[in-house]
């Protein structure tokens, strides 16, 4: 049994630690397809306007041709700033709050990621995770920020 997978917190530690690292750090693909159901989907969501937004259907093998090489090139450190999850039975949704680095461009990013997941008795898997990152025009609401201390 895979300890990342056996709760909700390790599936979401691991689709962050998966992704994230420093330039010239090859990423572990495999392990972030093992986090996925087959035929999952990775869809990000943005454009270039608030009146064209469109969103992009990929597969994980998708993202991994797509954004694999930059995560090599550039760097890229993903955490959680905050979390909500819904929880019935089988079936969760996570709203993460993330911050994204990229490394060799100093930028930083925020926005969410919303994640199905389902658990088949065994474990937890992710069906679909959809995200989409903060503007000017769309600044992250407080609900979704860490708590003030």
């Amino acid at each position: 049994k895979d300890p990342e997978v056996q709760a909700i917190d390790g599936i979401i530690a691991a689709i962050y630690d998966v992704i994230s690292g420093p330039p010239g750090q090859a990423r572990d693909f495999n392990r972030m397809r093992s986090l996925f159901v087959p035929g999952a989907r990775m869809m990000p969501v943005g454009g270039k306007s608030k009146d064209a937004i469109g969103i992009r259907l990929m597969t994980v093998n998708d993202y991994v041709a797509s954004s694999g090489p930059l995560l090599l090139e550039k760097g890229f450190h993903e955490k959680e700033l905050a979390r909500k999850v819904e929880q019935f039975g089988n079936i969760a949704h996570v709203f993460s709050t993330y911050e994204a680095k990229i490394e060799k461009d100093n930028v930083t990013l925020r926005g969410i990621n919303t994640l199905q997941l389902m658990n088949d008795g065994k474990r937890w898997w992710i069906v679909s995770l959809m995200w989409q990152a903060e503007t000017p025009e769309l600044p992250l609401p407080a609900q979704y920020l860490p708590a003030a201390k």
